[in-house]
């Protein structure tokens, strides 16, 4: 049964990397014909055919779900146009620094024709205007421009068009200023009521902890409600950093706490009433409140995936003891991953899938030895060891695969972070949040207080980093786990190091000598660019900032450099002052130390770039042609002063432009034509009307040209008549916003470029 289910569960991660959806109908019949004969015969055979039908149907399950998600979508034709709707806001409504931002049910459309999905993320803009009362629970009729789900394609990074999907969000767009009215101020649904009380709740918390007082009372109400935003973005880096992550959301060990809790106290109580004791057994009156009291608390934490995961492997657990049969663990746990995949059949796609049943499994793994250690506080010392020593193994493989980093200090931090936060902050958390009383939660704040100053030491503690490796390597990595945490007794344990090592030792890899290898990554509206060579790697453009607490520097650099297993820069250049250029810069520098900056901006440290100057770095040859060093006192435009940069490698020649203009094209074609002769350009300022002058085009003459720009950009680039000068050369175009990230190589042989979406092209893309 177990093997069955694990087919099934590879059936359903194998259509996860799909590029098209396959058939669902058409798998089945190959299933079923293989499946039958098992009703008969046995035999390996049958049971090879049996494992490869439950496959098959894993497939189909998965694709069958899949086209019924994606066929609620947004009509091509309706994107960016005005449609009048009416709906309910959903969930908790975020604000941030220019608005609030919320997921909304749309239960009318009012514009006739529109075909737009039944549920949505809007952001609504309240610019210098006092934010908008939007709660949990209301009737809104709203006028709203919506576009399919799009996010940035870049290798090793976050799939937020696949994080939308799973939780049914199939469009995104914005409220129309002025085009909004209040239909009720409250639905009485039961999804509404609940989402109504987390919102309570929330407001209990900042009422009577200040933020600006109290700096953990964002952590308070994530722990108690799932609302991870209310946690400061720093706070992150620094649980990421311990290894601790997993115990500031609403995650799996909370849920089971809180249902063991009130079991116990379910289970105590009745035994003390004959009456209720003889009418049914405490065992299952214990189990059915172990049950409600989880469903409730994955309710008050918004119903997230996490908490999904561990209420149903609960509800496995307790139908398992409470048949009165003796089911192995191991089957338990095959049961709740069978659920799991059937109700959401994209987990496979986030790490804490993975991290949760790696980490169940291996308590299971290990229970012998656990259970095994006698009553007296040594052995449970030692049990407890045991036990994070088999978290922490069972986490290695999936930490490295997926963040390419390994907190060393993970051990000790969770020593004392899991206990705390499970055994006393959460307890009193969830007390406050049913008793909103001050002096509770001041008690949480300070405990929290004590911890964070242990966290902080902790996160100075240096981080293992690896650069990203092959599936197989994980794979490998997850066997050797299984062999060290075989009992002391069994020969062979030292093969289970030996198959660790490639994960933890995995070599980056690198251009050869005389070759450039060349990123430009898809950050939105912006630019952010990585160019390596043998032993020298350099950002040209560190990207945009989002908003007060997200910028590309955070987002999307220093997880790509992370992956590519870039510790160090030898240099940053940063074109110019705009935030879609420079925003990113201070989290760039804050965690991968450069050697080097250089910039148009005499506000910064380091060094003003200016035309003639250049260095060699194994082989490659870079050299700035822009702006002239007269430049600065003759403009204070931030675009003319942009740093243009060649790069020449392999016999051919990139160009990065920044954000140049007509003025500015015009001076550098007067001053050296010849220098701006290229193969590939980064064209100036994301194809904006005001540059790509045809005397610059036809200098330049590039036969591939890339617009680094953003989905559906409020500033139309590129422009229409850029895009046509271009193709009148016969360059072939290259987007980030339709390609994804762009991988160059430039060597001797010859210039190849590599679009993401292209090379790991997956279904949903697009759609």
């Amino acid at each position: 049964m177990n093997l069955a289910v694990i087919s099934f569960a590879l059936g359903v991660l194998f259509l996860q990397t799909r590029a098209v959806l396959p058939s669902g109908a058409l798998l089945l019949l190959p299933a079923a014909a293989l499946m039958l004969p098992a009703l008969r015969w046995r035999g390996p055979v049958v049971r090879l055919a049996l494992l490869l039908g439950c496959f098959l149907i894993g497939v189909a399950w998965a694709g069958w779900r899949a086209e019924w998600r994606l066929a609620d979508e947004l009509g091509s034709t309706w994107e960016g146009q005005d449609v009048e709707v009416v709906g309910v806001v959903s969930g908790l409504p975020q604000d941030f620094d220019r608005g609030v931002r919320f997921e909304f049910v749309i239960e009318q459309r009012l514009t006739p024709g529109a075909v737009v999905p039944s549920r949505v993320q809007l952001a609504w803009y309240h610019g210098k205007q006092a934010a908008p009362a939007v709660a949990p629970g209301q009737r809104w009729q709203f006028t709203v421009r919506l576009k399919r789900p799009h996010g940035g394609a870049n290798p090793g990074g976050f799939d937020y068009e696949a994080w939308l999907l799973e939780r049914g969000i199939r469009a995104t767009g914005y409220v129309r200023p002025g085009a909004a009215t209040k239909v009720d101020d409250f639905v009485w649904r039961p999804a509404t009521v609940v989402q109504a009380l987390r919102a309570t709740v929330r407001q209990n918390f900042a009422r009577l902890l200040p933020a600006e007082h109290y700096p953990w009372q964002g952590i308070l109400t994530a722990l108690a409600v799932g609302d991870q935003k209310a946690v400061d973005s720093d706070l992150w880096v620094v649980f990421n950093r311990t290894g601790t992550i997993h115990l500031m959301s609403i995650s799996g060990l909370h849920v089971t706490l809180v249902a063991g809790l009130v079991g116990g106290l379910v289970g105590f109580g009745w035994r003390r009433v004959p009456a209720l004791a003889l009418r049914c057994p405490a065992q299952r009156a214990a189990l059915a409140g172990a049950v409600l009291a989880a469903f409730a608390y994955a309710l008050l934490a918004g119903f997230g995936v996490p908490a999904q995961r561990t209420l149903y492997m609960l509800l496995v657990a307790a139908a398992a003891l409470g048949s009165g049969r003796v089911v192995a663990p191991s089957r338990i746990l095959a049961l709740a991953l069978l659920l799991v995949l059937i109700v959401d059949p994209w987990s496979p796609l986030a790490p804490g899938f993975w991290l949760s049943f790696g980490a169940v499994a291996a308590l299971l793994y290990i229970g012998s030895a656990v259970l095994g250690t006698g009553d007296g506080w040594r052995q449970r010392l030692r049990g407890w060891g045991v036990v994070q020593w088999a978290a922490t193994m069972a986490s290695l493989p999936v930490l490295m695969l997926v963040f390419q980093q390994f907190p060393l200090v993970s051990p000790l931090a969770n020593a004392l972070a899991v206990p705390v936060i499970s055994f006393i902050v959460t307890p009193l958390a969830l007390l406050a949040a049913l008793l909103p009383w001050a002096p509770l939660m001041l008690l949480a704040h300070g405990i929290l207080d004590a911890l964070m100053a242990f966290l902080f030491w902790c996160a100075a503690w240096p981080v293992w980093q690896a650069p990203a490796a092959p599936p197989w390597v994980a794979v490998g990595a997850a066997a050797g786990v299984a062999l060290c945490l075989l009992p002391r007794a069994v020969p062979g344990k030292w093969l289970g190091l030996v198959l660790m090592v490639p994960a933890v030792f995995w070599p980056a890899q690198l251009p050869p000598p005389g070759e450039a290898w060349i990123d430009v990554l898809d950050v939105g509206q912006g630019q952010a660019v990585v160019i390596r060579t043998q032993a020298h790697a350099m950002v040209y453009d560190p990207g945009p900032r989002y908003n007060a607490d997200a910028d590309a520097g955070q987002r999307v650099l220093v997880p790509y450099l992370r992956w590519l297993g870039v510790r160090r820069l030898d240099k940053v250049l940063v074109t110019h002052g705009d935030a879609d250029h420079a925003g990113g810069l201070a989290s760039l520098l804050a965690a991968v130390p450069a050697e080097r900056l250089l910039s148009s901006m005499a506000e910064l440290e380091g060094d003003l770039c200016a035309a003639g100057q250049g260095w060699r770095w194994d082989g490659v040859d870079f050299r700035i042609l822009h702006p002239a060093p007269q430049a600065y006192l003759q403009t204070t435009r931030r675009n003319s002063l942009s740093c243009v940069l060649a790069v020449d490698a392999g016999g051919r020649r990139m160009l990065l432009t920044g954000d140049i203009e007509a003025v500015d094209e015009v001076a550098m074609v007067e001053r050296d034509a010849a220098a701006l002769r290229a193969d590939l350009l980064l064209v100036p300022h994301h194809g904006a009307r005001g540059s790509s002058t045809p005397a610059f085009v036809a200098a330049v003459g590039a036969g591939e040209v890339i617009y680094s720009v953003g989905y559906r950009n409020r500033f139309g680039h590129p422009r229409a008549d850029v895009v046509d000068r271009y193709a009148a050369t016969q360059a072939r175009q290259w987007r980030t916003d339709r390609d994804g990230a762009l991988r160059i190589r430039m060597a001797p042989a010859g210039m190849t470029i590599d679009a993401t979406r292209r090379q790991a092209a997956r279904y949903w893309h697009g759609r």
